[in-house]
């Protein structure tokens, strides 16, 4: 049975819902590694917005709004899909409660504002994370049509480029109700959830196993393990470069429930990447002395003295040993952690490339990975202790996939 199906709108799927990630076109302003410096970015953008639009509309001019705005990249990013909404005079305030966390790039999570108005396009998103409150998890993998198949499960609103161009697949949708009571006559908006996976699929893969009971969950669980088989892969790798996947059923319900544990373990894994525990046997080294990783968290030394910038590896072809700053490197680091590649390269490396400080050239906009380590996680080592996590991650998922049951299918 096929995960999703937009063309056909009759055809009988797993998800009844799926939507593509988070699609800014104007990243270095929504994102932030810093939530005060997305609520300072956002307002500036909206501000000039505001002014821009009131300066075009008091001109009164033929001419169009995208020839006659002030294109200054310290102040917006103009986009096309906010463009038409100045020429049209609409405007929407800045509000702090559209701040949320999201998952922009694999194993890395920011502050991103989270838009209809200002955002390029939010897809079925809102039906999935309504509110930053909105509890859900998304399977997001691949754009069919793309190089490469990848994936990777997120509980916070996912990038379009999280995973490629990211096709995100829900445990629940939300749907927007009107709750009203003797005590709220004008009725607050609430949101019911419900399940995303169809019943048509829960009754598909029912009847492969009557003797057992199939819930919606485990499919989704099964889903997200069976699409790590590496048969799986290979088997259907020129299917899934064209096509969203379908999902086969296992022969026997023990191979089933295999898989949905499977998956529930790789979920946990990749949902829980901040908190795994270390990985000790790779070695901290360098000027400063007294340092050690245990499988809580490193030791030794002062809050300052992991700040990060930029990490590299110390000699061409060795990835076995890692400059993490001018006082710490990591060394030792097992080689085959560097074997779990998603959306094109190795975990490990994603964690070298956005725990880093970057400022962007248009706007200046500085973007600190050590933002979100001191303000959000409290814990200025978490830079370093989250690569150490990441090869525990990537070390444990391999595992995981090898032991997945052979691809015996109905």
């Amino acid at each position: 049975m096929g995960m999703g199906d937009k063309k056909d709108k009759a055809a009988t799927t797993i998800f009844d819902v799926y939507a593509n990630g988070l699609k800014s076109n104007c990243d270095v302003w929504i994102y932030n590694s810093s939530a005060s410096i997305v609520d300072q970015n956002m307002q500036i953008f909206i501000g000039f917005y505001k002014l821009e639009m009131d300066r075009y509309h008091a001109a009164n001019t033929a001419e169009k709004a995208a020839d006659f705005i002030d294109y200054d990249d310290s102040k917006i990013n103009w986009h096309s899909g906010i463009v038409p909404k100045l020429q049209r005079g609409n405007f929407e305030l800045f509000d702090e409660k559209k701040k949320v966390k999201s998952l922009y790039r694999p194993f890395h999570r920011q502050w991103a504002y989270y838009s209809s108005f200002y955002n390029q396009r939010v897809s079925r998103l809102p039906d999935i994370f309504p509110d930053q409150n909105s509890e859900n998890l998304v399977i997001c993998l691949t754009l069919s049509g793309t190089k490469g198949f990848s994936l990777l499960i997120s509980n916070v609103i996912p990038d379009l480029h999280l995973i490629g161009d990211a096709q995100c697949f829900p445990l629940y949708l939300y749907q927007q109700q009107e709750e009203k009571d003797m005590f709220n006559q004008d009725g607050e908006v609430g949101y019911q959830r419900k399940d995303a996976i169809t019943n048509e699929a829960l009754d598909h893969f029912q009847s492969a196993y009557p003797e057992r009971i199939v819930s919606k969950e485990s499919i989704f669980y099964y889903a997200y393990g069976l699409l790590h088989s590496e048969d799986f892969r290979e088997r259907y790798a020129d299917n899934l470069v064209k096509q969203l996947p379908r999902i086969p059923r296992m022969k026997t319900h023990a191979d089933f429930a295999a898989v949905a544990q499977a998956g529930r373990d790789l979920a946990a894994l990749h949902l829980n990447y901040e908190s795994i525990v270390l990985n000790t046997q790779a070695t901290l080294t360098g000027s400063l002395k007294g340092l050690k990783a245990t499988a809580q968290g490193v030791k030794g030394g002062d809050d300052a003295d992991f700040y990060v910038t930029k990490m590299k590896f110390a000699k061409k072809g060795d990835k076995s040993r890692v400059i993490y700053n001018g006082k710490i490197t990591i060394d030792n680091i097992p080689e085959e952690a560097y074997d779990y590649v998603v959306n094109g390269k190795p975990a490990l490396e994603w964690v070298m490339e956005r725990q880093a400080v970057t400022t962007d050239k248009k706007s200046c906009i500085t973007n600190d990975a050590n933002d979100w380590a001191i303000e959000t996680m409290g814990n200025p080592r978490y830079p370093l202790e989250l690569f150490l996590r990441v090869i525990t991650v990537s070390l444990k998922t391999q595992e995981i996939v090898r032991n997945l049951p052979k691809l015996d299918i109905l």
